[in-house]
């Protein structure tokens, strides 16, 4: 392996930052995001069930979760970044006390031309970009979200891409969605999908105008509404979230000089401390934007939005520095490094639809994002969020790395913590409703579950945990069959759906 410009990898990524199923080009790479935890593996497509568990798995649990993240197949072509590497889903099924484990690639139109062609092809987002290419300057990894809908696992990517789809049992590449939109081929993630009605809302944005479309898609997947969204310029918004008359979406004041991109074929992203965050208010079917200038800021994920008479309430992650300063010592990837970072705290913006009033502040001020709340509250009043605690750079460690699970009680600002372990790094947690749960039960009945990697000895399980008291640790601890390396989102299918 190259002399290390990262002597900080042992202790983010491992005891050993390389490890024995990831492939051998890796060490050619000096990356902190192509070893240990975040090391690709070989392991592609597995399927497995009866997995042993350290505990018991409730009998009123039934479901599957889903996490995805990137693997890739080939030598990147140019600098990488974990936003290029070809997406890979992972499920752990639960029903009747058992549970089994499934993987596979996402099959996208980039990964079959480079298969084809057995090498790296399309550059990542660090660029150059090269408009030769088909589809897309940059390689479209969806690699981001997944979310159901339809009947189909739609997988997404981060700088909106072409979404891609799965079987939810099998997780058999079933190809691309046929988006229903008129104005757009493309969805960013996030979308969102309202379990009470089984609307998809979803968004793109992109360099040209319209610089972002907004769009409703009925339950059988057919477009039930979109309208261009008219914004300054080029932005980079990354979430969507919903009440229970209004789509909320976003202009932060992070964003890139298209003249540099014209000249360059590279984006610069520059956080413009000048300029407003914005949030915009839009009835579900509606056409006309109400927007609300709020304090300079970039928000990545929201836990979730309600109306409570003339406000609208969102609460959400933070960041008032979403461009860290970077570090020379670093070498050419400290920018993406400096941007992976990831400082931003729980916090609540409270909008007035009648008056244009603004009121926001701190719920708190721990370092964590990657936030879910309990979808069957999704667009109503809730107070509870399950978030990743991210330590902080000066603390150690070059990656981004999830060290524990913490659940918010958004109204009090107190919260429960429960540790991972030294070595052991979490991924996205998502809520478990119990069996038959409704709003009518409380918010947190239900389990929270997500996939956990421990670099002492490269295993990963999933963890369950009761909702109502993380502190106690997991109720269950499955162990998977092979390593699940590090990623980005997760989503929880309810057995009803899944298996009915």
């Amino acid at each position: 392996m190259p002399q290390s410009h990262f002597p900080l990898s042992e202790q983010c990524l491992g005891p050993n930052i390389h490890v024995e199923d990831a492939p051998a080009w890796v060490l050619e790479l000096d990356n902190p995001y192509l070893h240990g935890v975040y090391a690709p593996t070989t392991n592609t497509n597995a399927s497995e069930d009866n997995l042993d568990v350290i505990g018991e798995i409730p009998a009123d649990l039934s479901g599957a979760y889903y996490r995805n993240g990137p693997n890739p197949q080939f030598k990147p072509k140019n600098r990488y970044h974990p936003f290029d590497g070809d997406g890979m889903m992972h499920g752990v099924f639960v029903n009747n006390g058992k549970a089994s484990y499934k993987s596979n690639m996402i099959q996208t139109s980039c990964l079959s031309y480079e298969q084809e062609q057995q090498e790296s092809v399309w550059p990542g987002v660090m660029g150059p970009f090269d408009y030769s290419l088909p589809d897309f300057p940059i390689k479209d990894t969806s690699n981001t979200d997944v979310v159901l809908h339809n009947g189909k696992l739609i997988t997404l990517w981060y700088n909106s891409g072409h979404p891609f789809t799965l079987d939810p049992l099998t997780l058999k590449n079933t190809g691309p969605l046929h988006s229903p939109s008129k104005l757009t081929r493309k969805m960013s993630a996030h979308t969102r999908t309202d379990w009470q009605t089984g609307e998809l809302f979803f968004f793109d944005y992109g360099d040209e105008p319209p610089y972002m479309v907004y769009g409703v898609a009925n339950p059988d997947g057919s477009l039930k509404h979109e309208v261009p969204i008219d914004l300054p310029g080029p932005r980079l918004p990354h979430e969507i979230s919903f009440t229970s008359n209004y789509a909320i979406l976003h202009d932060h004041p992070l964003f890139h000089n298209p003249k540099v991109l014209q000249q360059h074929n590279m984006r610069l992203l520059e956080f413009h401390q000048d300029i407003p965050t914005r949030f915009g208010l839009i009835p579900r079917l509606g056409t006309k934007v109400n927007w609300f200038d709020c304090e300079p800021c970039f928000v990545l994920h929201t836990s979730n939005a309600w109306e409570e008479g003339d406000w609208v309430i969102i609460d959400g992650c933070r960041s008032i520095n979403p461009m860290p300063e970077a570090k020379p010592e670093e070498g050419d990837l400290s920018h993406m490094l400096a941007y992976m970072r990831l400082e931003a705290n729980n916090y609540r913006w409270r909008l007035n639809l009648k008056t244009g009033e603004v009121r926001e502040g701190p719920i708190d001020d721990l370092n964590t994002e990657f936030n879910k709340s309990n979808p069957l509250f999704h667009g109503i009043k809730s107070k509870y969020a399950y978030h990743q605690y991210i330590p902080r750079h000066e603390d150690g460690g070059a990656t981004l790395r999830f060290d524990a699970l913490v659940k918010y009680n958004n109204e009090t600002g107190h919260y429960q913590r429960w540790n991972y372990g030294k070595g052991v790094y979490g991924s996205e947690a998502v809520f478990a409703p119990r069996v038959g749960a409704t709003r009518l039960d409380d918010e947190d009945d239900g389990y929270v579950i997500n996939i956990v990697t421990d670099s002492n000895d490269w295993t990963s399980w999933c963890l369950i945990f009761d909702a109502k008291d993380i502190e106690p640790g997991p109720i269950a601890r499955i162990k998977l069959p092979n390593r699940v390396p590090g990623g980005f989102h997760g989503m929880w299918a309810r057995g009803e759906e899944l298996y009915s």
